[in-house]
């Protein structure tokens, strides 16, 4: 099994990134938290875990050991795949999915495409006493200034096929709205807004 994989980042996008280490480029499958916490950088050292399945032999990868424990805990849920699982850490941070499973608040789960109203429940059940266990949400610097986290944003978002006026209207509105958020914050509220 591996652990991480540290090396080059050959490729990023907001679904996967290359990781080149030792002459190999691999191809992992991460966030949309993993790939703004990797924008900007040339190398990194990503947490992994390996689906070996009888068509494929995928690795997806994830910036915290954080993430990656709630992945775990994600996919033991019936009815939640490795994407879904991914799906759900791109639309909510380590911290406020164990918020939303602590609070049992199937509302927020329910709005993750993919999740309806007997997963989100499922998900509570199963995963309400496992996740004390998981030590703190994903860490995000959140002193970078205002023009770079709107230029970090609206570059992630330009990436998943949005046009730079809406982008730029809607970043506007959230920077006004939500005092210094962190850059992954930006997204996925213009996500919701977009």
């Amino acid at each position: 099994m591996i652990d991480y994989i540290k090396g080059k980042i050959t490729e990023l996008t907001p679904t996967s990134a290359i990781i080149e280490t030792g002459g190999i480029g691999y191809i992992t499958h991460i966030s949309l938290s993993t790939y703004s916490l990797l924008e900007n950088k040339d190398t990194a050292q990503i947490y992994v875990y390996e689906a070996i399945r009888e068509d494929a032999h995928l690795l997806f990868g994830f910036f915290t050991k954080e993430e990656r424990a709630m992945f775990l805990l994600l996919i033991s849920v019936s009815g939640i795949g490795a994407n879904t699982a991914r799906m759900i850490l791109s639309s909510l941070s380590v911290s406020e999915l164990q918020q939303c499973i602590a609070q049992e608040n199937t509302s927020v789960l329910k709005n993750v495409k993919g999740i309806g109203l007997k997963t989100a429940q499922r998900l509570i059940i199963d995963l309400k006493d496992k996740i004390d266990r998981l030590d703190g949400g994903i860490k995000t610097t959140g002193n970078a200034s205002y023009s770079s986290v709107k230029q970090e944003a609206a570059s992630a978002l330009g990436m998943l096929g949005f046009q730079p006026t809406p982008i730029n209207k809607i970043l506007d509105k959230i920077f006004t709205d939500t005092p210094s958020p962190t850059v992954e914050q930006a997204i996925k509220q213009a996500l919701k807004m977009l």
